[in-house]
C-alpha cells in the first residue's frame, strides 16, 4: 500500500520519526511545520491522508482540520497531548478520522494510517502492474517500458522515476517527493540527480527532448507526466 501522506508537525524530531515509519510502509511523505503550510500543501498536492499535530504555530491543527474537511474528504489523523474526552470529541466532530494522543508508538500510528487508507480506498490507484498513457506502457511487475509497441531500455533509476510519474498522470511531484518514492533511503542521490535522469528519459521518450510533451517541467515545483493527450494530438 503506497500513498502520499502530508505530515504537519512543528517538532522536527517527531516529524522525522513519523516520516521514517511511514516511508517504511512505502508511502511518500511531505512534512511541513505549521498549519498555514499544511493547508497550502494539501491544496497544492492533494495527498491521500494528512497527519496533523493539534498544537502548531500560525494555524492550529483543529482549524486546519476544519478547513480541509470543508474542502474535501481527505482522511485526517490528529496528534495531540490533549487527552480529555471533550478534546477527542471536538477533533472527531470537526471531521478527523482518528485521534492519537501523545505519547504514542510510531508503529501504532503507522498501523492506524494503513487502516484508514484501506477504509477510504486510497492508494490502490498506484498498485496497477501495467500503466498505460497513450502509446507509453510501463509494466512495473516486469520492469519493462514500451513506446508505440517498441521496447525502451531504462536504467533502474530511470524506471523508478518513470513509474512514479506514470502512476499519477497530471500530478506534480517535487524533486524531493520523487527522491522519496523512486530512491527511498539512498542518501547518495540528490535532487540534481533527478534532473539528470529526467533529461535522459526525455531523450528516450520525446520526439523533441527540448520541447517535451510527456515529461513536463513545472517551474519552481518539479515534474509531472502528461496524461497521454500528446499522443492523441500527434
Amino acid at each position: 500500500m503506497c500513498a502520499q501522506v502530508l505530515v504537519a508537525e512543528d517538532d522536527p524530531m517527531q516529524a522525522e520519526l513519523i516520516r521514517r515509519y511511514l516511508r517504511r510502509d512505502g508511502h511518500t511523505v511531505a512534512v511541513v511545520q505549521d498549519g498555514r503550510a499544511a493547508i497550502d500543501e494539501a491544496r497544492r498536492q492533494r495527498p491521500d491522508l494528512a497527519v496533523l499535530d493539534v498544537m502548531m504555530p500560525k494555524v492550529d491543527g483543529l482549524d486546519v482540520c476544519r478547513v480541509l474537511r470543508a474542502e474535501s474528504d481527505l482522511p485526517i489523523v490528529l496528534l495531540t497531548a490533549r487527552t480529555t474526552e471533550d478534546d477527542v470529541l471536538l477533533g472527531l466532530d470537526l471531521g478527523a478520522d482518528d485521534y492519537v494522543t501523545k505519547p504514542y508508538s510510531p508503529r501504532q500510528l503507522a498501523a492506524r494510517v494503513r487502516a484508514i487508507l484501506r477504509r477510504a480506498g486510497r492508494a490502490s490507484r498506484r498498485q496497477d502492474d501495467v500503466l498505460e498513457l497513450g502509446e507509453l506502457v510501463v509494466d512495473r511487475k516486469r520492469h519493462e517500458v514500451a513506446l508505440a509497441g517498441a521496447p525502451l531500455d531504462c536504467t533502474p533509476a530511470e524506471f523508478g522515476l518513470l513509474a512514479t510519474l506514470a502512476a499519477e498522470p497530471g500530478r506534480v511531484f517535487t524533486r524531493g517527493q520523487l527522491l522519496d518514492q523512486a530512491f527511498g533511503m539512498d542518501r547518495f542521490v540528490t535532487e540534481r540527480t533527478v534532473d539528470v535522469h529526467i533529461m535522459n528519459l526525455r531523450r528516450k521518450l520525446e520526439a523533441d527532448p527540448r520541447k517535451p510533451a510527456r515529461l513536463i517541467t513545472v517551474y519552481g515545483v518539479g515534474y509531472k507526466m502528461q496524461d497521454g493527450a500528446a499522443d492523441a494530438a500527434s
